[in-house]
C-alpha cells in the first residue's frame, strides 16, 4: 500500500458513523415501533382475558353491556369496561355505541377460546411472565449469572397449558407414529421415560392410553413434579411415577439400558449440561430402544432465522427463560434457540448412531428428531 493511498484511507470519513438518518427510515421504523408497543400491549390484555374467563363468557353470548359481561363472567365491572376498552381499539370484540353492547365476533372465539382448537390466547401469557422476571434479567445482564426456576411463578402452568393444544392433541396420531412400530410396542408394553417433563401431561396422556406400559417422568422442578403426582394419583395412573431430579450428571447417574423410549418435548435446551443429559439419555436407552425429541426448531445462526415466523418471541423466550435457568445452574445456557446444526452435532457427540429430523404440518415451531443407538 502506497503512503498517499494510506492516507487517503485514514482520512475518508466513516460513512457507517457520519452518514446522516434517511428520514422515510425513520418514519417507517417509529411505525414498526409505535405498532410493536400497541401489539405488545394487547397481548397483555388479551392474557387478562384468557385468565380472568372473560373471552369465554362472550363466546357465543349475544352483545352485552359492561355490566352484563361482568355478572356473567363473575367480575368488577369498572375493570371489565376498562379491558373492553381495549379489547375495541385493538379490533378484537365489536362495540355498538348506540346500546353500548359489546360482543365478540365468532371468528375471533376461534383463536380466543378454552373451546378453541388452537387457543392464541394462551401464548400471550408468556409476556407477562417473562416481563415478571425483567429487573432479575437485567441483573444478569450486568453481572452474569441466572434466573431460577423458582422466580418463574406460573412459567410450569403456561407451559402445560402451551403442550395441551399443541403437544397432546398431535401425540398419538401424529408424533409417535414417526416411528415405525413404536404405538405397537407401547401397546404390548414398554418403559418409557420422559425427561425434563414439566408437570407430566404427555405422560399422563400416554399411560392412560398404553396401560401395559411403565412410564416415570424426571423435572428438576419440585412444585412441577408435586403438581403432577396429584394429578395421576387423582386419575388412578399406577403405571406411572415422577421424581424431581436433577440431570446435570445423567451421563453417570443413568440407568443403563433401562428405557425402550425416551422423550424430551422442549426440554434440552434449558438444561444446565444438555449434553450431560443426551449421554444420560443414550446410556438409559435399551439397544432397539428409540428417543424422540421435540425441539424448537431454528438454526445455529441468527442471519438464517431472520425470516423464522415466530422468531423475535423465541429468541425472547430463549433470554429470558431457557438461557438463564441454565446459568443460574452454573450451566452451558445454550437456550431455545441453539439451532438444528448444533441439536444434531449434540446428538451424534452423546453416541446417537442415527438421527432423522422430521417437520409436522401442525406445528411451524418445532423439529422432531428420532435418535436410534
Amino acid at each position: 500500500m502506497t503512503n498517499a493511498l494510506q492516507s487517503s484511507l485514514q482520512s475518508a470519513p466513516d460513512q457507517s458513523a457520519n452518514q446522516a438518518p434517511d428520514p422515510a427510515g425513520v418514519e417507517a421504523f417509529e411505525a414498526r415501533m409505535v405498532g410493536a408497543l400497541n401489539e405488545a400491549s394487547m397481548m397483555l390484555m388479551t392474557s387478562l382475558g384468557h385468565r380472568s374467563g372473560l373471552f369465554d363468557a362472550m363466546e357465543g353470548a349475544p352483545p352485552l353491556t359492561a355490566a352484563a359481561l361482568a355478572e356473567r363472567a363473575g367480575l368488577q365491572e369498572r375493570y371489565v369496561r376498562e379491558w373492553l376498552g381495549a379489547m375495541v381499539v385493538g379490533a378484537v370484540v365489536e362495540l355498538d355505541p348506540e346500546n353500548g353492547t359489546y360482543r365478540l365476533p365468532a371468528e375471533h372465539a376461534a383463536l380466543l377460546t378454552r373451546s378453541a382448537e388452537a387457543n392464541l390466547a394462551v401464548y400471550a401469557q408468556y409476556i407477562a411472565v417473562l416481563g415478571s422476571v425483567e429487573d432479575d434479567i437485567l441483573t444478569c445482564f450486568r453481572q452474569g449469572g441466572g434466573v431460577p426456576y423458582a422466580r418463574y411463578d406460573r412459567f410450569h402452568e403456561v407451559m402445560a397449558e402451551d403442550s395441551a393444544q399443541s403437544v397432546l392433541p398431535a401425540l398419538i396420531d401424529h408424533i409417535l407414529p414417526l416411528a415405525p412400530g413404536l404405538i405397537e410396542r407401547l401397546e404390548a408394553g414398554i418403559r418409557v421415560l420422559d425427561a425434563g417433563c414439566g408437570r407430566g401431561r404427555a405422560l399422563m396422556l400416554l399411560a392412560e392410553r398404553f396401560p401395559k406400559s411403565r412410564f416415570q417422568g424426571y423435572d428438576l422442578s419440585e412444585a412441577a413434579i408435586a403438581w403432577a403426582r396429584a394429578e395421576a394419583v387423582g386419575k388412578g395412573l399406577d403405571n406411572l411415577a415422577f421424581e424431581a431430579r436433577d440431570l446435570s450428571d445423567f451421563d453417570s447417574s443413568a440407568p443403563e439400558a433401562a428405557f425402550d423410549l425416551v422423550t424430551t418435548f422442549d426440554a434440552v435446551h434449558d438444561q444446565a449440561r444438555p449434553l450431560n443429559l443426551l449421554k444420560g439419555i443414550r446410556r438409559a436407552l435399551a439397544a432397539d430402544g428409540v428417543y424422540l425429541a421435540q425441539d424448537i426448531k431454528g438454526s445455529s445462526h441468527h442471519h438464517h432465522d431472520r425470516d423464522h415466523p415466530m422468531g423475535p418471541m423465541l429468541y425472547t423466550v430463549s433470554c429470558m427463560h431457557c438461557m438463564t435457568v441454565s446459568l443460574a445452574q452454573d450451566g452451558e445456557g445454550l437456550g431455545a434457540m441453539w439451532g438444528r446444526e448444533t441439536a444434531e452435532r449434540y446428538f451424534a457427540e452423546a453416541g446417537f448412531a442415527s438421527v432423522e429430523v422430521n417437520e409436522l404440518e401442525h406445528d411451524p415451531v418445532n423439529y422432531y428428531y428420532l435418535c436410534r443407538c
